[in-house]
């Protein structure tokens, strides 16, 4: 895969992530119950910080160092999760809507920004960012997909 491959793979699954909400009225956007008590902005806010997550660690990666453990730092995942949900639980939904497109746009200029050869092949770099955009994302798109049919 190169970046172009890449990029694309990364846009196909944003594309559908922002589909899942269109025509969602504000009311609905901030109702809880999408995913464990969580409202479609509280995914936004969601995935724009492991977006901020890549933005941080994938340049340590490329500096052939390592990211702290999540374990170490909050607890673990789960802990770490639900601490960034409870800071930005207080944003207004513009100011979600406006952070997740904001980051958005930061991590694609930064990818565009980083040599072709750590596209190339499988490493730490592709990982970690597999696992924080393109292969997060098809995992709210569904559940904010499924929370509509039921509704």
């Amino acid at each position: 895969m190169d970046r172009q491959q890449l990029l694309k793979r990364l846009d196909t699954a944003w594309t559908a992530l922002k589909a899942s909400y269109v025509g969602l009225s504000d009311a609905q956007l901030t109702q809880p119950g999408v995913a464990d008590g969580w409202s479609v902005k509280d995914i936004l806010a969601h995935v724009a910080t492991w977006e901020e997550e890549a933005l941080k660690y994938l340049p340590l990666i490329l500096a052939d160092r390592r990211p702290p453990r999540y374990a170490a730092l909050y607890g673990g995942v789960d802990a770490f999760n639900a601490q960034m949900t409870d800071q930005k639980r207080s944003l207004s939904l513009a100011q979600v809507q406006r952070h997740l497109d904001d980051t958005h746009r930061r991590l694609i200029a930064y990818l565009h920004s980083v040599p072709e050869e750590h596209f190339m092949r499988e490493t730490r770099f592709r990982r970690r960012l597999r696992l924080d955009t393109y292969s997060h994302y098809p995992i709210h798109t569904q559940m904010i997909q499924h929370w509509r049919e039921r509704a």
